[in-house]
């Protein structure tokens, strides 16, 4: 029979003095380099990762949290991840966290319901984080998402902004450059294919596009209504392409732009001959779309980024968080998906 320690190391993995025996230094230093304390000289720190790495020893980080009042862990709260947005600005949490020596628990809510989105927020009160991330909340409040007092929170575009640190693209000036791009190209008016009624930047991209053609003397036409998918937008395609008032169309998100080019494609309306066509985010596949998509390019990357910096900052600082948004500026992207509209 073996003793404690040795049934400990069979049972629990390897012990802290373990990896000090290996290292050849005490426990003490061993849980040094393990929170992080610079007082270990940097050839003994590297002799105690490399026994850490070879045993498989992870540090115990609810003992860690006990001593230091930190989880080193972030909340990253989102409904849609597989939406590309939600998806890039996620990789780049993932990708700034990891600099930061946090992880992150991602926390999916799968509908749009008001109530799944306070049953996540109730489950966080359980959950062992510093502080949340939270995407696209696009139904909700302060008021009806109840977050657990005192939590550190940023957010990204939504209606959140302004209650909470938040990261925010240049929705407004990203709109007035595609718009403005149409028109200096000689088309009378631009069509709009909106996002979800229930979403802010889709509410934003909106009201943006219609005051910069009110900006030109020009009537803003009725909307065609979509809700971020290459479904909706195949079937405003479709529905446009049977008016030849239209010749120039600004979408709410690329994807969107997908579906009109495959109805104007399959309707014998080409582009950019008859109909130019402008999306919003700048995904990877617009580059390789038929043809290449004009797009209004996001760095989600950098709103990532952004996102973990405004958190940690509250995370360490005991002053009131800036709730004026970090803006992050778009730029307009110009392919093949327009040109002038055809003379009549």
């Amino acid at each position: 029979m073996g003793t404690p320690t040795t049934a400990r190391r069979r049972t629990g993995g390897p012990s802290i003095e373990d990896v000090a025996r290996l290292a050849g230094v005490s426990a003490q230093t061993v849980s040094r380099v393990a929170n992080g304390a610079t007082v270990v000289r940097p050839v003994t720190r590297d002799r105690v990762l490399e026994a850490m790495a070879q045993l498989g020893y992870s540090p115990n980080r609810v003992a860690r949290a006990l001593r230091s009042g930190r989880f080193g862990t972030i909340g990253l709260l989102a409904q849609s991840f597989d939406r590309t947005g939600e998806a890039r600005v996620t990789e780049a949490v993932l990708e700034a966290a990891e600099v930061e020596d946090y992880s992150v628990t991602l926390l999916h809510v799968r509908t749009t319901g008001a109530a799944e989105w306070t049953h996540a927020a109730q489950q966080l009160s359980h959950r062992a984080i510093d502080g949340l991330v939270i995407i696209r909340a696009e139904h909700d409040t302060p008021e009806t998402l109840a977050l657990p007092p005192g939590l550190p929170v940023v957010a990204s575009y939504s209606r959140l902004v302004g209650h909470y640190p938040a990261v925010a693209a240049d929705q407004v000036q990203g709109t007035r450059d595609a718009v403005g791009h149409l028109l200096a190209l000689g088309h009378r008016t631009v069509h709009h294919v909106s996002g979800p009624a229930s979403s802010e930047p889709a509410m934003v991209r909106a009201a943006a596009w219609r005051r910069r053609l009110e900006e030109e003397g020009v009537r803003a036409p009725r909307p065609y209504p979509g809700d971020w998918t290459p479904r909706s937008g195949y079937a405003a395609g479709l529905e446009m392409a049977d008016d030849p008032e239209v010749t120039a169309v600004f979408c709410a998100n690329d994807e969107t732009a997908f579906g009109v080019l495959r109805a104007l494609h399959e309707r014998g309306r080409r582009v950019p001959q008859d109909v130019s066509v402008v999306g919003f985010d700048g995904i990877a596949l617009a580059e390789y779309s038929s043809p290449p998509l004009t797009t209004v390019a996001q760095d989600f990357h950098r709103s990532g980024r952004e996102l973990v910096a405004l958190l940690l900052r509250q995370m360490r600082t005991s002053e009131p968080p800036d709730l004026e948004p970090v803006m992050i500026p778009t730029q307009l992207v110009v392919r093949a998906s327009t040109g002038p509209p055809s003379s009549r």
